[in-house]
C-alpha cells in the first residue's frame, strides 16, 4: 500500500512538474508575442503615411495581414518587396500562425531599405528576404506555399501565377495588388485567372488600387 502510495505520489509531482513547465512556455511566448505585436504596431503606425517607391498603402496591408491570419497561412512567398512595407504586414501574421515570408526584390536599394525596416519592426525572423529577378527565382523555389502576394512589374503577373501555381497549396491563396489598373498586365493577368475553374477569385473592394485574392479549390 505504502509502495503505491509513493508511486502516485511521484506520478503527480511528475505531472504537475510538466504542467507547470508547459504553463510557463505558454505565459513565455504570449509575453513574447505581445512585445512583437507593439513593436510591429507601433512601427507601422508611426511610418503609416510614409511609404512610397511602389509600397502598398496601409489598408492594403491590412488586408494581406487579415488573409494570413484567417486562414493560418505559414508558408508566403512575396513577389516584389519594395521598401517592406506590405512583407511586415504579412511576416506580422506570420508571427501569430507560426509562418515565414519569403520576399524576393530586384532593386539592391530598396532590398536594403527594406531588410533594416523589417528588423526595426522587429520581424526578422519571420521573412526570408532575396535580392534577386523574381523572373528567375520563382521558378527556382520548391514550395510549397499557402499565400502569395504578386506585386512586382505588372506585365509578367501571368507568368508569375503560371510558374507559381503548381507549387500553390490546395486551399491556398493567391493575391495581386493593383489589378484595377486597366494597362500594364494586371488586368490581363486578372481575366485570366477568373477563367480557371479551380480558383475562385474576387477583388477587394476596400482596396482603391484593387487586390484579387484568388482561392485554390482543388488542383
Amino acid at each position: 500500500m505504502k509502495q503505491r502510495r509513493l508511486i502516485l505520489m511521484r506520478f503527480v509531482g511528475a505531472f504537475y512538474m510538466v504542467f507547470l513547465a508547459y504553463t510557463t512556455l505558454v505565459a513565455q511566448q504570449a509575453r513574447t508575442q505581445e512585445e512583437i505585436d507593439k513593436k510591429a504596431s507601433a512601427f507601422l503606425d508611426d511610418r503609416k503615411e510614409e511609404w512610397r517607391y511602389w509600397n502598398v498603402p496601409y489598408e492594403d496591408g491590412k488586408v494581406l495581414y487579415d488573409l494570413i491570419i484567417k486562414n493560418k497561412y505559414q508558408s508566403a512567398l512575396e513577389i516584389g518587396t519594395s521598401t517592406g512595407h506590405s512583407t511586415i504586414w504579412m511576416a506580422w501574421a506570420m508571427s501569430k500562425t507560426g509562418g515565414k515570408v519569403i520576399s524576393i526584390e530586384v532593386d539592391e536599394g530598396r532590398h536594403k531599405t527594406a531588410v533594416e525596416n523589417i528588423k526595426k519592426a522587429g520581424l526578422a525572423d519571420y521573412v526570408d528576404a532575396h535580392l534577386a529577378d523574381a523572373h528567375v527565382l520563382v521558378k527556382e523555389l520548391p514550395g510549397p506555399f499557402d499565400f502569395v502576394f504578386s506585386d512586382a512589374d505588372k506585365g509578367w503577373y501571368t507568368q508569375y501565377f503560371k510558374d507559381v501555381e503548381p507549387k500553390l497549396k490546395v486551399g491556398g491563396c493567391y493575391t495581386a495588388h493593383n489589378v484595377s489598373n486597366t494597362t500594364g498586365g494586371a488586368d490581363e493577368f486578372l481575366k485570366y485567372i477568373q477563367k480557371l475553374p479551380n480558383y475562385s477569385t474576387t477583388v477587394n473592394a476596400a482596396s482603391s488600387s484593387g487586390i484579387s485574392i484568388s482561392y485554390k479549390k482543388a488542383e
